[in-house]
């Protein structure tokens, strides 16, 4: 049980699966920051329990998020954000790089 809501919830009737869903959310908890690269995310057990999702969806969310390179799992310690390299270069304010 959790004290805090979450912005996005899983919506069961929708045409996505739960596990693409869940894989969506953890992605913008990437992408924002809020699970930092080279840290690990929560695990299978604790999202299911987060989320209420089934083992199985979450293993299936980990699966889609190691697909799209956002993770990578190391045997025995858990699954891990990648180093991300950054979208775009950072510009000035007059348009040029750095």
């Amino acid at each position: 049980m959790s004290d805090t809501q979450h912005p996005t919830a899983l919506d069961p009737m929708s045409a996505r699966p739960l596990y693409v869903q869940l894989a969506d959310v953890i992605a913008k908890k990437i992408e924002s920051g809020e699970l930092a690269p080279d840290r690990p995310i929560p695990s299978e057990n604790h999202l299911a329990d987060e989320y209420g999702v089934a083992r199985l969806t979450a293993r299936r969310a980990a699966q889609e998020l190691r697909e799209r390179g956002l993770i990578v799992t190391v045997r025995g310690k858990g699954s891990f954000v990648v180093e991300q390299p950054p979208t775009s270069a950072p510009t000035d304010e007059d348009g040029t790089a750095g």
